[in-house]
């Protein structure tokens, strides 16, 4: 992982949509951006918000080194 921090904002890419949230490529790596992350409003379906291949910038909101893992929010982004 590279040197990212919670609280960073990032640029990056949608690369996978699922029903609970979008994969976003980064910095040389990639995070989940939950469902619930995304809009203040409820979202029945997300495929009306990203597109694969979409740009977006994102705040990071939890990073799990021993898994792997990073959150991600953009919904934090527009409360900040």
């Amino acid at each position: 992982m590279p040197q990212l921090r919670v609280g960073d904002i990032v640029n990056g890419v949608v690369r996978n949509i699922k029903e609970y949230g979008a994969f976003i490529d980064f910095a040389g790596t990639s995070g989940l951006l939950h469902i619930s992350e995304i809009s203040n409003v409820f979202i029945k379906d997300i495929n009306a918000f990203l597109k694969i291949g979409q740009s977006v910038e994102v705040k990071i909101i939890g990073i799990d080194v021993a898994k792997g893992r990073i959150s991600l929010s953009m919904k934090q982004l527009k409360n900040s």
